[in-house]
């Protein structure tokens, strides 16, 4: 199994932005996509596992950690970020991936592989829900209230003033307080965290996700996807209900849905052996 000392630390260059990443295997590929607040660490019980069959590729998004943080908001749109992958892909010398998403990274995944079909094999997506059932849910009270924040990152400014206060304290609460398994956090993980969203730019990079997030929602004919399909959930996310899973298949045609109870939104840090044991499964 790979360690960590094996993993390598690259850059690419992808639809204008240099790119850091995290790999470790060989061929074929599977490419992760991390969510807020977070960059490729969030993945580290899944490289090693997968691997031994994978080039894995855990990817900073552009505005994370190590990666450009290009400093207009509109650089963040949902096309922008899916054209990224796009870049990704090609630039490492493949035509198709399995793409994993999760959170911000999940909502990029679902977008990709309806713009670009042709270059996923599986899809992969943990504690995000399809587009048009995110949308639908934020029509009603109970996920409007949920999702409280979102209005809140719209204000200029205030928002990163209220993260980085007292050493981003309220991030790590963030993620800490809503966690079930507190374990799943060690100092040293929340202070690598910390570490990516001090970077100059980052904060803003990293809320500009969410200032651009009308794209998202915007109404629009959601086709039915053929790509195989694996979500993956943690029953007590407490920022994304689960009823906004259900339906899902009306939008994708081979669809599998595993449930994890007593488990946060931050699923493959919380319970990665459960996690690692799904997608293996789906894999074959």
């Amino acid at each position: 199994m790979s360690q960590a000392s094996e993993w390598k630390h690259e850059y690419i260059l992808s639809n204008g932005v240099k790119l850091h990443y995290v790999t470790s295997g060989s061929r074929p590929l599977m490419l992760m996509l991390h969510g807020f607040p977070e960059f490729w660490y969030s993945w580290r019980h899944q490289i090693p596992e997968f691997a031994r069959d994978y080039q894995v590729v855990a990817l900073d998004l552009r505005g994370y950690n190590d990666s450009d943080k290009p400093p207009k908001k509109s650089a963040y749109k949902i096309a922008e970020l899916s054209k990224d992958v796009a870049g990704v892909i090609r630039g490492l010398g493949y035509q198709n991936s399995v793409l994993v998403g999760h959170d911000w990274g999940g909502a990029i995944a679902w977008h990709f592989a309806y713009a670009y079909p042709e270059m996923l094999s599986r899809l992969i997506v943990m504690n995000m829900p399809h587009p048009a059932k995110f949308s639908a849910g934020l029509r009603r009270r109970q996920q409007l209230l949920r999702s409280w924040y979102i209005f809140f990152f719209q204000l200029p400014l205030i928002p990163e003033l209220r993260l980085q206060r007292s050493d981003y304290q309220a991030m790590v609460d963030v993620m800490r307080s809503s966690a079930i398994d507190k374990s799943a956090f060690t100092q040293a993980d929340i202070e690598v965290f910390k570490q990516a969203a001090a970077k100059p730019g980052a904060l803003t990079a990293m809320l500009n996700y969410y200032r651009n997030i009308n794209i998202i929602l915007r109404q629009r004919n959601w086709g039915m996807l053929d790509i195989p399909t694996l979500m993956i959930w943690g029953e007590k996310d407490t920022f994304l209900g689960q009823e906004l899973t259900y339906g899902t298949e009306e939008y994708v045609r081979d669809l599998q849905i595993r449930y994890i109870p007593n488990c946060s939104h931050w699923v493959q840090q919380e319970q990665p052996l459960l996690v690692n044991q799904y997608m293996r499964e789906f894999l074959g």
